[in-house]
C-alpha cells in the first residue's frame, strides 16, 4: 500500500451534542480515541484538524498531533484543505478524512479506502455497503449512491435512488430482487492535489439543496471512486445516546 496520512476534522462546536470532540469516553475525549484508532491503520501520520485551542491543547496532552485551522469552514473538505496547505503535501499525497465523531472507526476501513485511492485514476474515493431494507431506502437521514460501470459515482442523494418504478408503484414495503441501491459511508480519501484547489471550487447548487458537501465534486467534474464492503461500520457520534452507546462499547472492551 502507497503512503498515506489520516486527518480526523474536529470542530468544538455540535448543535446536538455540545463540545462532542471533549465528550469523556473511557477517561479519553472522543477526538483522542479517534485519533487512536487511525493510529492501528496503516497510515504514516494522523493529525486531527480542529478549529479551537481546547482541542488542540487535549491532543498534545495525549501526544496526538494537531493543527489549529480557522473557525469559518462550512465543511470538512473546507478544513482538509487548509490542512494540505498548512502541512505543505505534495500533489500525490494521500489524505483519508476520518470523521471526529467515529471513536469506533475499523483501521482495516481506513486502509481500504486509502487503497482504492491509489488503485484508482479518480481523485477522490469513498465507501459504500448495500441497503437491505425499504425503511433505509425511503429514510432522507440515509445517503444513498448510484454508480456507473467504472464504479465512480453518478450521484448522492437523501431521495430514493434508484427508484423502482413499477416495484414501487405496487408497494414500498420491501426492495425489489437485484435493485442495486448502496448506502454512503461518509468517509473520504483525497489525493492532496484536488485538495489543494478545492477552494476555488464554488459550491454547486445541488449540495446546498441535499445538503451533500461531496455533490460539490460531482457538479465540477471530479470523478469519485466507490467501493462497496460487506458491512456498516459502526455508528458514529450525534446525540446523547450514541455517546452513551460508545461508552458501554469501550467499557466493555477494556474489562
Amino acid at each position: 500500500m502507497n503512503d498515506f496520512l489520516v486527518v480526523i476534522p474536529a470542530r468544538l462546536s455540535s448543535s446536538r451534542l455540545p463540545e462532542k470532540p471533549l465528550a469523556d469516553i473511557g477517561g479519553k475525549p472522543m477526538v483522542v480515541r479517534v485519533a487512536e484508532r487511525a493510529r492501528l491503520s496503516a497510515a504514516t501520520r494522523v493529525v486531527v484538524a480542529t478549529d479551537h485551542p481546547r482541542i488542540l491543547a487535549v491532543c498534545e496532552q495525549h501526544g496526538v498531533e494537531a493543527v489549529l485551522t480557522r473557525d469559518d469552514h462550512p465543511s470538512g473538505t473546507d478544513r482538509l484543505a487548509e490542512v494540505a496547505s498548512l502541512l505543505a503535501l505534495p500533489d500525490d499525497a494521500v489524505v483519508v478524512n476520518v470523521q471526529g465523531d467515529e471513536p469506533l472507526i475499523e483501521p482495516a476501513l481506513i486502509d481500504r479506502l486509502a487503497a482504492l485511492l491509489g488503485e484508482s485514476s479518480a481523485p477522490m474515493a469513498t465507501l459504500a455497503h448495500d441497503i437491505h431494507s425499504a425503511a433505509d431506502m425511503f429514510n432522507p437521514n440515509v445517503v444513498k449512491v448510484v454508480l456507473n460501470k467504472q464504479g465512480h459515482a453518478l450521484y448522492f442523494s437523501r431521495a430514493p435512488i434508484p427508484f423502482a418504478r413499477d416495484a414501487f408503484a405496487t408497494s414500498k414495503e420491501s426492495l425489489p430482487a437485484g435493485l442495486p441501491v448502496y448506502r454512503h459511508i461518509g468517509m473520504y480519501a483525497y489525493r492532496a492535489s484536488l485538495l489543494h484547489t478545492y477552494s476555488q471550487l464554488a459550491p454547486a447548487p445541488l449540495e446546498q439543496f441535499e445538503a451533500l458537501e461531496q455533490l460539490r465534486m460531482l457538479w465540477h467534474g471530479h470523478a469519485i471512486a466507490v467501493e462497496c464492503v460487506a458491512e456498516a461500520p459502526a455508528a458514529g457520534v450525534d446525540t446523547p445516546e450514541d455517546l452513551e452507546r460508545v461508552r458501554a462499547v469501550v467499557a466493555g472492551s477494556t474489562r
